[in-house]
């Protein structure tokens, strides 16, 4: 955050400098360190690394200090966890189970002791089919005489 306010301060410096003075060395040249001045010192930008520091006369001399990058912390924290994460996976490898994420293949049943699934014949289908026809005949004549004596009320 405070490297972002600082970016677009010094954009806003440069902006707000006179067009001779805006004109910087070409973009092939050796110039490692670019200086823009702010209210309280300068910010320095490393043209090679990226790095910003803010510059700034103390008593003991001019020090830089580095501003810290908020991208370099999270590139260390993801570099830390890609290890953990490679090193997580071997020693599940070395116990020999299975990855998480990974489906293991199945082998074939070789044992027919086990019950298998059969579907119903006709017969079945038929006396499920009355069974179900009979239920629903009776809701009909229940909701039927429901609904003649609550006209009988009215």
């Amino acid at each position: 955050m405070i490297r972002t306010a600082l970016c677009i301060l010094a954009g806003l410096e440069l902006a707000a400098a006179p067009v001779a003075s805006a004109q910087t060395a070409p973009p092939e040249s050796d110039t490692r360190y670019t200086f823009n001045r702010t209210d309280n010192g300068y910010v320095r930008l490393d043209g090679r690394t990226g790095e910003v520091s803010i510059c700034g006369q103390h008593a003991a001399g001019w020090t830089c200090q580095i501003v810290p990058d908020e991208r370099a912390a999270l590139e260390a924290e993801i570099a830390r966890l890609q290890a953990e994460n490679a090193a997580v996976k071997k020693e599940i490898l070395a116990h020999n189970l299975p990855l998480p994420g990974t489906v293991k293949p199945q082998a074939p049943a070789a044992n027919s002791d086990e019950p298998r699934l059969q579907l119903p014949n006709d017969a079945d289908l038929n006396k499920v089919m009355s069974f179900i026809e009979k239920v629903w005949r009776r809701f009909v004549e229940m909701m039927t005489g429901l609904q003649k004596d609550i006209l009988k009320k009215t």
